[in-house]
């Protein structure tokens, strides 16, 4: 994430380099398109830094050579990507507990910095739309390296498929298929899509009074009976290591919580675009709830993330 004064240097080394500016503008464009890729805003960032490295590698006459170069980081971001998607399972056999994709919070509380926050550069800021909920960056992670990579250049920014086959390395229309398969894991999850953002937030928002006021009743009837319910510590912080099943076994669980924990507040939040919850305690974020809802105003499934490198942009100093 780009501090102030990185993005001062920044703006100093454009007015010397005219050129830089054209090259730094495609900035915003590869951190949306590698965090969609990775579900990772910490991964998105290296890679965006990496291809800005492999640019000014090369020499001057080698890069004016480059007629488009939006495309030539375009197409060294994505293969970064596809190769960090490869290794991202291996590491993922050794991550204690669940993991789950990182969560951003409003543009707004992001950027502005809330109480007196450092804020972020316009360049590193994510657009919030359904390809970051929480529920589709959960479908993506069940996609095979190459199938994630094709759905999001053709589906989300609208590349061709004989310029993903360039990225993918294989035929345009072994690409055409990838996302093809993709697009059918994306269809089956809208078809158990949320209700829109003000029927989540009524929901939500019971969801919290019922927690804080230690309802179980009121928490069960928000609660399909079939909800799934995953924590992500990370090894870092304290979570269920297995996913919770069945809405008795979470509304105890949460129940529980409420009793014993140490004094925290519960806050509504923008979670991915969409209501969500933080849990704050001593001025910090400690963790950030997703929520996905049926269209009978039930919660299906809630994401718990705790590990504290994925809550930085939720921190206010």
């Amino acid at each position: 994430m780009t501090t102030p004064s990185g993005q001062a240097q920044r703006q100093a080394d454009e007015q010397q380099d005219p050129g830089l500016s054209r090259i730094m503008s495609e900035r915003r464009q590869l951190l949306n398109l590698a965090y969609r890729m990775l579900g990772s805003l910490a991964d998105a960032e290296d890679v965006v830094q990496e291809t800005y490295t492999r640019w000014y590698a090369m020499s001057r006459a080698q890069q004016e050579a480059i007629e488009s170069p939006g495309a030539w980081l375009t197409k060294v971001a994505s293969r970064i990507c596809l190769t960090m998607l490869g290794s991202a399972r291996t590491r993922r056999e050794t991550y204690v507990g669940q993991w789950i994709p990182e969560p951003l919070p409003d543009p707004a509380e992001w950027i502005a910095g809330a109480a007196g926050g450092p804020g972020v550069d316009p360049a590193d800021r994510i657009t919030l739309d359904e390809s970051v909920t929480m529920a589709f960056l959960v479908v993506f992670e069940s996609m095979t390296p190459a199938e994630r990579v094709a759905f999001v250049l053709h589906d989300i920014f609208r590349y061709r498929f004989a310029e993903v086959a360039e990225i993918v390395g294989r035929s345009p229309a072994a690409c055409r298929q990838l996302a093809s398969s993709a697009r059918r894991r994306i269809t089956a999850a809208r078809a158990e899509a949320s209700p829109n953002a003000a029927r989540q937030a009524s929901v939500v928002r019971r969801f919290k009074a019922a927690w804080e006021a230690q309802d179980i009743e009121a928490l069960l009837s928000l609660l399909d009976p079939g909800a799934t319910a995953i924590s992500d510590g990370g090894g870092r912080a304290i979570a269920h290591l297995l996913p919770l099943e069945g809405a008795e076994q979470i509304a105890h669980l949460y129940l529980m919580i409420a009793r014993f924990a140490p004094p925290r507040t519960i806050l509504q939040r923008t979670v991915n675009g969409l209501p969500g919850l933080a849990v704050e305690s001593e001025g910090r974020i400690e963790t950030v709830f997703a929520f996905k809802v049926a269209d009978d105003d039930r919660i299906t499934h809630i994401w718990a993330v705790r590990n504290p490198d994925k809550l930085r942009p939720w921190q206010l100093s």
